[in-house]
């Protein structure tokens, strides 16, 4: 296998693709999507209304929200903000058109910067979507419950048919003896 200089980065760029693929995947399965995604936007608000509160210049904040947000396509959308900033524009419209976030998270955010507590917007955004992160999984739980006590129980029955079938064998052997 010969691997020169140019096959390496393009594998790299290969793996990052596929990355974002299964990524976009997982946003898209239809009770973990939702979870998935609220989560991940409830994880950038908190991080970067908690930077910026502190004193972390915007530019900085992003950056570092980029690396910890685990998610590619958020990564990239944190990305387009950056630049969108630095050429002076604001944060909205780029998470508009990123299609991450929802409609009432955009509104929140572009009202926070005009009237210059982006923080307290983007902590409340981060309070209601852990709220409905902590329904949802709640909800999940009740229903797939059930589910789990219905299996438990046919795996308890079937261990205790197992073990008894050959000892009443056994039983049946010796009283005909």
């Amino acid at each position: 296998m010969n691997l020169n200089s140019k096959s390496a980065p393009r594998t790299a760029c290969n793996q990052r693709q596929d990355q974002e693929l299964r990524q976009v995947q997982f946003h898209k399965l239809p009770i973990f999507g939702n979870i998935i995604n609220k989560s991940t936007v409830s994880r950038f608000t908190r991080t970067l209304a908690t930077l910026t509160y502190s004193g972390v210049p915007i530019l900085d904040a992003l950056n570092t929200v980029k690396d910890t947000t685990g998610n590619a396509a958020m990564a990239q959308a944190i990305n387009n903000i950056h630049n969108s900033i630095r050429s002076g524009e604001n944060i909205a419209k780029p998470l508009r058109d990123s299609k991450i976030c929802n409609e009432m998270v955009v509104n929140m955010v572009e009202v926070g910067e005009e009237t210059g507590e982006l923080d307290k917007m983007l902590t409340k955004v981060a309070d209601n979507y852990d709220d409905e992160v902590d329904r949802a999984v709640e909800a999940m739980v009740s229903l797939i419950e059930p589910i789990m006590i219905v299996c438990l129980g046919g795996t308890v029955g079937f261990i205790v048919i197992a073990m008894f079938v050959p000892l009443i064998k056994i039983m049946q052997g010796l009283g005909a003896n």
